[in-house]
């Protein structure tokens, strides 16, 4: 259109003004910035702050204070680090906060794991469904279903706010795409564990990296819900301050105000063999390969750490599965008899799964999983299955139906669309007078 642009200036405090404010900073901000919990610090910066307004109101105006407040404050937490490799809560630069986990805490579910590091609190839940349950992709990747799925959710409570829930941001969306990368790759495939997987993750506490905290609970919830995993993964976030002369410190396991007030947001995840995904945040201009190279180092380190405390929880996935959990049974068919399965627009196998209660996916290379939880169901559905697929064979014992009688004997459907003759001499061991004095139309009889 041709319009100029509107040039808007950040609001900046007189140089004279923030070099008076911050002289008056100097003396209490080393104390406020080492708070040993979030809550602790957080409470100590708003007194501090509130005190320093109220004492120099005369001088400056409460918004200049404010602003060069939050100036020292990042200066004074980073001189720390860099000068005394002392962090905001008193930790060593590649120091990891107290962790626990522990799994199954949640009974009627297929599998759940706790993971807790420092503040951060994370749930994770499985549930495992039939393979005909997987999520149908409609997009441009060639990919068309996907049988695991990750979803994460951060409520409000987990970082003390109390606002509306509404439907999953931005943000949510892609830290559940970063837990599904990491742990996507030790999903067993489909052959070894014919299931369709869907963890939630749900933040129950937050103060730095839930998501790694997501990978590592959904780890924990696969092993209590029996699946086989490759290899167990942990993931960690790691940070960085850099200073003047090419000085820089890499921190492992970064809290919230690490992340805010520092220069990365480094997230690595993976097995103690390789690692699974990556995702990086950065607000300054390039990074020297060595720096790199120490952030990745530092992270192995971490995440063995990490993976030790979580096998101390539990080592091995579970031998088998919960027993809410469908069992999936695994048979094979002719391919060409399919169709006798499905039968005329899918009339058959719905009157098999209404009749067992079972789910039954048919793949067109004759392979067919049926699940449920009951066994004597899934025997009961492989049974009608079989009946329909396999050959009738002479001298064979079938138990069928009776479907009609005639003068000369009772015709007995013994699969569906398949019936044969029961003669009336072959009826009993004795003359029969009359077919229906033995049978009767519906009755079910060994033939």
């Amino acid at each position: 259109v041709g319009k100029e642009k509107l040039v808007v200036e950040a609001p900046e405090v007189e140089a004279s003004v923030a070099k008076a404010i911050a002289a008056r900073l100097q003396e209490g901000m080393a104390d406020a910035v080492s708070g040993l919990s979030k809550a602790e610090r957080e409470e100590d910066l708003a007194d501090f702050s509130a005190e320093l307004v109220e004492r120099i109101a005369d001088e400056f105006s409460a918004e200049d204070v404010k602003a060069v407040f939050q100036q020292e404050l990042k200066r004074e937490m980073r001189r720390k680090i860099l000068e005394e490799s002392q962090r905001p809560v008193g930790r060593a630069p590649s120091e990891i906060r107290l962790i626990w986990c522990d799994v199954g805490i949640l009974p009627r579910t297929h599998g759940s794991g706790l993971f807790t590091r420092g503040q951060t609190q994370v749930l994770s839940i499985v549930t495992l469904g039939s393979p005909g349950e997987n999520q149908q992709l409609d997009n441009l990747s060639p990919e068309e279903f996907k049988r695991f799925m990750h979803h994460y959710n951060f409520p409000p409570f987990s970082t003390g706010e109390v606002r509306r829930i509404g439907g999953v941001g931005r943000r949510e969306i892609g830290h559940g795409a970063l837990a599904e990368r990491a742990v996507g790759a030790i999903i067993p495939d489909e052959v070894a564990f014919p299931y369709t997987i869907r963890i939630v993750s749900e933040v129950l506490s937050s103060n730095g990296s839930t998501s790694m905290g997501s990978v590592c609970g959904s780890t924990l919830a696969l092993m209590d819900a029996g699946v086989p995993i490759t290899a167990p993964v942990a993931g960690v976030a790691m940070g960085l301050i850099k200073g003047e002369e090419g000085r820089f410190a890499v921190l492992t396991d970064i809290a919230g105000m690490e992340d805010s007030m520092g220069d990365m947001d480094f997230k690595v995840a993976g097995s103690a063999t390789g690692v699974t995904a990556l995702q990086m945040d950065i607000k300054i201009k390039g990074l020297p390969f060595h720096v790199m190279e120490e952030a990745l180092a530092q992270a192995k380190v971490a995440r063995l750490f990490i993976l030790d405390k979580m096998l101390q929880t539990i080592s091995v996935s579970r031998g088998q599965i919960s027993p809410f959990a469908p069992r999936m049974t695994r048979i094979t068919i002719d391919p060409d008899k399919i169709r006798f399965v499905i039968g005329p627009g899918g009339k058959t196998i719905r009157a098999i799964t209404e009749e067992t209660k079972v789910s039954i996916d048919v793949e067109n290379d004759g392979t067919v999983v049926i699940g449920s939880t009951s066994e004597e169901m899934t025997l009961k559905a492989i049974r009608i299955i079989e009946s329909l697929t396999k050959e009738v064979e002479v001298g064979a014992i079938y138990t069928g139906k009776v479907t009609r009688t005639t003068n000369f004997g009772a015709f007995v459907e013994i699969a569906p669309g398949k019936e044969g003759l029961v003669h009336i001499s072959e009826l009993a061991d004795y003359r029969v007078p009359s077919v229906e004095d033995v049978v009767q139309v519906g009755d079910e009889i060994m033939v």
